[in-house]
């Protein structure tokens, strides 16, 4: 059908639609609000299967399905979308090599109303076929799925999430973010009206609270009751509905989360307060009932609250990317600037940064002087001066003035997107503590029942009158959220506070494991040391000047990029007048020669500079340093000591691990004398040098296989580090190093200060500590509540006070893992006399 010819068609089906659903063509339900954008306009559906399925049609590119349809789609099964169009996003997660055998893939999850969620989408994931991996990030709403290639599609795990109830699609920034704004006014929403009609209710029911016998007539008190039933019922069927649908969710997958009493509690006290009303006979709970849900809304509000902020920083970073950049395609002969789309950004390019645009790749500065804030990226708060010919990475944001940057790597490819591709791997997988809190919650539900049912009929014996509301303070007190709560609130808000401070935790076992470790094993090159050849002294041998030397020396090395010619340069970088050489000579692996003026110079190696300089006089070479000479016809004129400059806080963080009872251990591919020299610096006793990739991995092996079985942390930053930084218990990637290696290490110190990882472990001891408070109060409150209900001390709305109050306690204790006070700061500013020497 050509373009012409769809047009009519597609006019007719739009004037159909008018009235109903825009897929489907049926009516739209009465306060339905499911909605797609359609061509810039948002088009009304019927029902969340219908929302899917056009969803899915636009993500993929297919609009053109809606211009030129003569008809209306099949309409979606309420209960479950249908297979074939579900197969829709299976196109958006397919991209996988051809030698691939598993494929991962990240979703936005619907649905989710607190951590007892996480443990029913992972059960009933575990039972999709070809399903490898099904991990719940419930900080951020995000499911991380690895499947075997063949075994499963992505429509095999959609279908599956929408058989219990939850809706997931693939990971899109824009839409997440308007999921979670919409989710949370919903919830203001169902909030607002329980606290409306738990104060209505209270009203009517302060009366019969105060009045004494015969002072309150019988048709005023029916009417009070008549009149709680009314305001009641909005809460009970509109505000407390997201218990009922988890609480259905869990029975239709024969599990027992922490909905299920919830639900129970919630019918029990309003049908036994209904029948009341009806007979006019016995107590009503509708005060209670308001007040429980309406304590329960504000748990869960403050829960979703705490996950925004814990996940904030990880949110800011995925969004710190711009979508667009000012392009100057005919640069120099033309400074015309044209925006496009980022992702169109290829090597080569120049674009225009102006003030307070974040920079969309990582590229090189060839014209401007600017400052640029880099504090989504290593978390560090003072803007940084570039000038002419620094490198600027993407995400970064410009500070100060107008710069034109030449792209180096494409956006995928930048700094951010390596970080944002390793904060796909945040929040995945789960430290033991979490799995038993999991564990301990579902059985702690079961037993909960039972008991509830027996103090039900035990209570029918000792006094029937008070069976039911006690059955129902039991339910209701009880806090399994407290249980399911006290890790992962915890483990997020410890994982924002280390982002925003330079260090990004990808796997979830991080700082529970980082707290037990025994021994931490440094490489040296990169990582106690900036992995930079640095001019550490200038020993003068001729008659000639300090000046003149660098100068000359500076001059020679002008063009070459080997890095100790680089320390010569930087070293020789603030002088002024330079000297032009030429017949410029290289010998490789010796020095350079060349002529400056009317002489000839030679820089190098001794032997290279004796050829033309005569024998070396007599001087006192520093040990573990690189020594490169300079000299002229018939004279020795300087000497360059050149080695790796230790960072300034590397001695004050090997004195922290050292105070922690750890053990630490210098492991290194440099020379034995080098390496012992910085260990004699830092005060590490155990120092390996000369060692190959294969013989670094061994020695962390030997150390977990000792009769002690030591726990190893592992802090490398080069490529020969990959392996050893998997094999380590918990491990550590500096982001300066290689990217091979950040993708195997467990986190990624993303600042330039190597004390970060020092306050990571005690981030690590804190958050334990919090963790083992959480899981220590949930418990006792338990014990100490349940039998108190039980045996008839607390009546329904004090339960729900308690247990209301219970989870807000473990989200809140919590929270104070976003403002621990670190350290790393005041380390960058050491005094000299700690500061260390020179390698």
């Amino acid at each position: 059908m050509s373009a012409a010819q769809a047009m009519p068609a597609f006019g007719a089906v739009l004037s159909a639609v008018q009235e109903g659903c825009f897929h489907c063509g049926l009516p739209i339900p009465a306060g339905a609000d499911w909605s797609v954008t359609i061509d810039h306009v948002a088009r009304p559906m019927c029902c969340p299967g219908c929302e899917s399925v056009a969803q899915a049609i636009v993500a993929n590119g297919l609009d053109d399905y809606y211009r030129t349809r003569t008809g209306f789609a099949d309409t979606a099964d309420r209960e479950a979308l249908v297979p074939e169009q579900l197969r829709l996003y299976d196109a958006s997660t397919d991209e996988a090599p051809d030698d691939a055998e598993t494929i991962e893939a990240s979703f936005t999850l619907e649905g989710i109303r607190c951590a007892a969620c996480v443990w029913l989408i992972e059960r009933r994931l575990a039972a999709v076929p070809g399903l490898l991996q099904a991990d719940v990030n419930v900080a951020t709403e995000r499911l991380h799925v690895r499947w075997a290639v063949g075994a499963c599609q992505a429509s095999d795990i959609l279908q599956a999430l929408q058989s219990i109830g939850y809706r997931a699609y693939p990971y899109d920034a824009k839409r997440h973010e308007e999921y979670l704004r919409t989710a949370e006014k919903t919830l203001f929403r169902r909030l607002f009206i329980a606290g409306l009609a738990m104060m209505q209710v209270m009203m009517y029911a302060f009366p019969a609270y105060t009045a004494t016998d015969g002072t309150l007539d019988a048709d005023m008190d029916a009417l009070m009751r008549w009149a709680s039933l009314l305001m009641t019922i909005p809460a009970v069927l509109y505000s407390a509905l997201p218990f009922y649908q988890g609480a259905w969710a869990n029975l239709r997958q024969k599990a027992l989360g922490m909905d299920v009493p919830i639900a129970l509690g919630i019918v029990a006290a309003f049908a036994g307060s209904l029948d009341a009303t009806w007979r006019n006979t016995g107590d009503v709970y509708y005060d209670s009932v308001t007040m429980f849900i309406f304590l329960l809304l504000c748990s869960r509000y403050v829960e979703l609250l705490a996950r925004r902020k814990a996940a904030s920083a990880l949110q800011k970073m995925q969004h710190a990317l711009p979508a667009s950049a000012l392009l100057l395609k005919n640069y120099p002969a033309d400074r015309a600037s044209e925006l496009v789309p980022a992702g169109l950004l290829k090597q080569g390019d120049v674009i225009l940064v102006r003030p307070g645009d974040a920079i969309a790749a990582d590229g090189t500065l060839i014209e401007g002087q600017t400052s640029i804030d880099l504090s989504l990226l290593t978390g560090e708060s003072q803007p940084v001066g570039k000038t002419v010919g620094d490198a600027v990475p993407g995400g970064a944001v410009n500070a100060a003035q107008p710069m034109l940057l030449r792209v180096d790597k494409p956006v995928k490819e930048s700094t951010m997107a390596a970080l944002l591709s390793l904060i796909e791997q945040a929040g995945q997988g789960k430290p033991q503590l979490a799995l038993w809190a999991d564990k301990v919650s579902a059985w702690f539900v079961a037993g909960l029942l039972l008991l509830a049912a027996g103090v039900f009929v035990a209570w029918q014996i000792i006094d029937p009158s008070r069976a039911w509301p006690i059955a129902i303070a039991v339910l209701v007190v009880s806090c399994p959220c407290a249980l399911s709560l006290a890790t992962p609130t915890a483990l997020a808000a410890a994982t924002d506070r280390l982002l925003r401070h330079g260090v990004l935790i990808t796997h979830g076992h991080v700082l529970e494991t980082l707290h037990r470790v025994s021994h931490v094993v440094f490489d040296k090159t990169g990582t106690l040391t900036y992995g930079k050849p640095v001019v550490q002294k200038m020993q003068l041998l001729g008659s000639a000047s300090r000046e003149d030397c660098s100068r000359i020396a500076s001059a020679l090395e002008s063009a070459n990029a080997h890095p100790l010619a680089q320390a010569i340069l930087r070293y020789g970088s603030n002088d002024t007048n330079s000297l032009q050489c030429e017949q410029v000579e290289y010998v490789a692996g010796q020095g350079v020669a060349g002529r400056i003026g009317n002489a000839d110079y030679r820089i190098g190696n001794a032997q290279f500079v004796s050829g033309m300089a005569g024998a070396l006089p007599e001087s006192s070479e520093q040990s573990g340093m690189t020594s490169v000479y300079l000299g002229t016809q018939g004279n020795w004129l300087a000497r360059f000591d050149i080695s790796d400059e230790i960072r300034p806080d590397a001695q004050q963080v090997i004195r922290t691990f050292t105070r922690l009872g750890k053990k630490v251990i210098l492991l290194s591919g440099d020379r034995q004398s080098a390496a012992d020299r910085v260990g004699r610096l830092l005060g590490i006793d155990t120092v390996y040098g000369d060692k190959l990739p294969q013989q670094k991995l061994d020695v962390v092996r030997q150390l977990q296989e000792q009769k002690q079985g030591a726990i190893v942390a592992m802090v490398g930053d080069g490529i020969n580090d990959a392996a050893v930084l998997r094999a380590a218990d918990v491990s550590f990637a500096m982001a300066s190093g290689a990217a091979l290696a950040q993708t195997h290490a467990d986190a990624v110190v993303t600042s330039e200060h190597l004390s970060t990882i020092a306050d990571t472990a005690l981030v690590a001891a804190r958050t334990m500590a919090v963790v083992r408070q959480n899981l220590g109060w949930a418990s006792l409150y338990n014990v100490i509540a349940i039998p108190a209900a039980a045996v008839g001390w607390l009546n329904p709305w004090v339960s729900a006070i308690g247990m209301s109050v219970s989870s807000a306690i473990v989200v809140l204790n919590a929270l104070r893992l976003r403002h621990i006070k670190l350290q790393a700061a005041s380390m960058t500013s050491l005094p000299k006399q700690v500061r260390p020497a020179p390698v």
